[in-house]
């Protein structure tokens, strides 16, 4: 998800506890914990200043978002509540804390750009396909709670769990339908993709066969719309390319098929899953000579 999002995902968390009975400073640091674990694990951005050998797109949403870190960043965020802030909950710290970064982590794998979820044991990255990297349903969701508490003297905290409740009938929604059409197209290609759109119940489908890619715009209830039909040069030589331009051969291993451009000027390769207005914007080449 995008940092709106997760920023929203602490805020609406630290409405979900009830702090009646609260000090200002366990407020304070339950409003770190429940901020800081929405955004912990997106430090690995840090990581692209020292990137020279082309491989920030797997550390990105790599080791950083692995289920087997979440205590250890809930961990760190218990000590430095306890340090800035003097509070002694630090059971109900860490367990907050651990909420947070599990939720940050969680929600990662239902966009197209999936994490490192079992890291360092499985390298392989997840991804569902079925909620957009910004989800305005999402947002909608949270930003009203906070209007709505305004005006609520007494258990604001159940607003937001009920906020909560929404959040995750969206998510089951989306990942059924998802799930329906993706099981539509399985036979019919042999390596399929799925990419939620930004409007609700929309499904972008990306599937190969051979050299061809299709990327079809679906969903449940309408008739599916082709969107583009792709030629990929498989047989092109992309060992110059990998040795030129390292992060293509990081996104070669990264995406789960990729289109191969081999023309009169360049050489390189592209994730069809973000293919809008004739080119991805993930896509990495060099310039022939």
């Amino acid at each position: 998800m995008d940092t709106v999002t997760h920023t929203l995902f602490g805020m609406t968390l630290y409405g979900a506890i009830n702090k009646e009975n609260d000090s200002k400073a366990t407020k304070k640091s339950l409003l770190l914990a429940t901020i800081g674990g929405s955004q912990i694990p997106d430090i690995d951005v840090i990581s692209r200043f020292w990137d020279t050998e082309g491989l920030y797109q797997m550390w990105h949403r790599g080791i950083t978002h692995s289920l087997f870190l979440v205590p250890i960043w809930a961990l760190v965020l218990t000590l430095l509540c306890i340090v800035l802030f003097k509070v002694k909950d630090y059971k109900r710290l860490f367990f907050i804390s651990c909420i947070a970064v599990f939720i940050h982590n969680t929600s990662d794998l239902f966009n197209a750009w999936g994490t490192g979820y079992f890291e360092p044991f499985s390298s392989i990255r997840i991804t569902f396909g079925v909620i957009p990297i910004v989800d305005v349903i999402f947002w909608l969701i949270m930003i009203s709670s906070m209007i709505i508490s305004k005006y609520i003297k007494q258990n604001r905290h159940q607003l937001f769990r009920l906020a909560w409740l929404l959040i995750v009938l969206h998510v089951s929604i989306q990942s059924v339908q998802g799930y329906f059409i993706y099981k539509q197209y399985e036979n019919n290609y042999d390596q399929l993709a799925l990419s939620a759109s930004f409007i609700p119940w929309n499904y972008t489908v990306i599937g190969k066969s051979d050299d061809i890619v299709e990327i079809t715009d679906d969903t449940l209830f309408t008739k599916p719309k082709p969107m583009y039909t792709l030629h990929s040069q498989d047989n092109a030589n992309l060992e110059v390319l990998f040795n030129l331009n390292p992060s293509a051969h990081t996104l070669y291993h990264w995406s789960p098929f990729v289109v191969v451009v081999d023309d009169d000027t360049r050489l390189g390769i592209y994730d069809p899953r973000f293919y809008m207005n004739g080119e991805s914007f993930l896509f990495e080449y060099i310039v022939k000579q």
